[in-house]
């Protein structure tokens, strides 16, 4: 059984009986109950009928309202020698606030009418009632005073917040221009959550992919990582929210980066950037917030931001199509006009030229009128491709080949071009299988890849050609000793109206070529060095 803290002694220690007599307090120990309250008990909540006084024998309890929308104001906290629920019995009316045991409580307490009793014969007990009225209210003055203060603290940092973002919208809708905006969007995020540094992923879902831009002397290079790979790849696949307080006493943390770079990583914050719909379109990836780790209001911020970035990046895409849909539409105008007026004129020298081949005995006169008439129909099919392109019209005439045979002739054909620019031509043709192609279709854009390859290597080179089984695909490479291209060319090349190292030519020719590989259900990609050449790479099905 429990020991009792019902006592004389330890009602003497309590605020309401100081100075009472010893006989006194024997005949209110006959009033008490002893009552005992678990941690978190609510004793009596708000707006209840007052029954009883509470006398704190043992333990902590709070004194709390809980506003309208959940939020709960402590007012006071009473221990040992604390009394509470006399102002109910006082006025009789309901109580004011919800009485909480913040740990296992022991009280004593006494009923409505032994209180009126008490306080009608015992004139000490009525001076400490009054003395812990108001002592009790200037304590509830004071935390309310102090909860307004910090109401209006928060509101001032959620104002400053608002104008934060504010100010951040205005700024990633500043332009269209997309690397521009990246760099706008990155600088606003470090500066709007005071991080030293950062960077910005975007994601590249044809090839499950992130990739951000950064500054390697004054050149930009892209970085690219497979979804998953490394925090920012595994926040962009799987949208969690990774924060470090501590970079080097956290596993997940590759300080590997910074002996390659020489910066000291402290603390990081990696997060997904979504769009309206809640789709990741990329990663904020921040580094050594001033003043300690980051904070889940600066989550808050970057979520909100991500919203008016996503939207502003959306806008950059989208104008860019209007500005590459406009050129097109320039372009096939230009191209129905061409072929408008050269239809006749070509058509009669390609009749000559037939005449010519007819008529002549001479090999050399034939060789010239083939020429003529190949380059004929090489240049009537170029603007019609150019027309079809930029009407988005999208036609093959698949037919089963053996590749082998179109490769070779293909590269006989393209040899002479490349010979009188002082190029070699070295085959590797390991691939002579079948494959349904468009053959016409696929000869331009060999013939557009070498005339490219011929371009970038001014003072000659050589020209590597590569076929090779991939199980039911067929690589095909296209390897030259040129120039090769910066990472921002590279990225853009398959784009229209991008050319690089030319003063002629559309910019269309591999925009065409990926549009015809991805017809024939291939693949296309590019690897390319400044300096050191460029590599063009294909893949096509096969026939088994």
């Amino acid at each position: 059984m429990e020991q009792t803290l019902l006592t004389v002694e330890n009602l003497r220690t309590n605020n309401a009986f100081k100075y009472v007599a010893d006989a006194s307090l024997t005949t209110i120990l006959k009033m008490c109950k002893e009552e005992r309250f678990p941690a978190n008990t609510v004793i009596f909540q708000e707006n209840t009928r007052g029954e009883r006084l509470y006398f704190v024998l043992d333990g902590r309890i709070k004194i709390s309202k809980v506003t309208k929308y959940g939020a709960e104001t402590v007012l006071a906290q009473l221990t040992k020698g604390d009394f509470f629920g006399e102002m109910e019995l006082l006025d009789d009316q309901s109580r004011s606030a919800r009485t909480t045991a913040i740990e296992n409580s022991i009280c004593a307490s006494i009923s409505k009418q032994d209180f009126d009793n008490l306080v009608k014969s015992n004139n000490i007990v009525q001076v400490n009632l009054l003395k812990n009225l108001t002592k009790r209210l200037r304590s509830a003055d004071q935390a309310i005073v102090n909860e307004l203060d910090r109401t209006v603290e928060i509101s001032k940092q959620h104002i400053n917040k608002l104008n934060t973002l504010i100010d951040a919208a205005k700024s990633v809708n500043s332009t269209l221009d997309l690397d521009k905006l990246l760099e706008i969007i990155l600088e606003t995020s470090i500066k709007s959550i005071a991080a030293d540094r950062g960077t910005l992923y975007l994601v590249d879902e044809l090839k499950g992919e992130i990739w951000s831009k950064a500054l390697r002397g004054n050149e930009a290079i892209e970085i690219r990582l497979p979804l998953g790979k490394g925090l920012a790849g595994y926040v962009a696949k799987t949208g969690e929210i990774v924060s470090i307080p501590d970079a080097y006493n956290d596993p997940r943390f590759n300080p590997e980066v910074d002996k390659k770079s020489g910066y000291r990583t402290n603390n990081m914050l990696t997060m997904p950037m979504r769009n309206r719909d809640g789709k990741i379109i990329g990663v904020f990836q921040m580094l050594n917030k001033k003043g300690g780790p980051f904070t889940s209001q600066d989550e808050e911020f970057l979520n909100a931001l991500s919203i008016h970035a996503s939207i502003a990046i959306e806008n950059a895409h989208l104008a860019q199509e209007m500005v590459n849909n406009e050129r097109l539409s320039a372009v096939g105008r230009m191209a129905s006009t061409i072929i408008h007026d050269i239809k006749n004129p070509m058509g009669t020298l390609r009749v000559y030229a037939q005449v010519m081949k007819k008529k002549s005995g001479n090999e050399e006169a034939t060789k010239l009128a083939d020429e003529m008439i190949h380059q004929v129909d090489r240049f009537v099919n170029m603007t019609q491709e150019i027309l079809d392109f930029s009407k988005g019209v999208s036609s093959t005439n698949m037919e089963e080949v053996d590749f082998g045979e179109v490769m070779e002739g293909v590269l006989l054909f393209i040899e002479k071009d490349l010979t009188k620019a002082n190029v070699q031509l070295a085959r590797k043709l390991n691939f002579s299988g079948k494959a349904k192609v468009d053959q016409d279709k696929l000869i331009r854009v060999f013939y557009n890849i070498a005339s490219n390859a011929r371009d970038a290597m001014p003072e000659g080179g050589t020209l590597t050609v590569s076929t090779e089984s991939l199980g039911d695909m067929v690589k095909i490479e296209f390897t030259d000793t040129g120039t090769g291209m910066p990472e921002e060319v590279k990225r853009k090349i398959f784009e229209p109206f991008v050319t690089y190292g030319k003063k002629h030519g559309t910019g269309l020719g591999m925009a065409i070529v990926k549009k015809v590989i991805d017809d024939h259900k291939g693949k296309i990609e590019i690897d390319s060095e400044l300096g050191k050449g460029t590599t063009i790479r294909m893949m096509l099905p096969t026939i088994p």
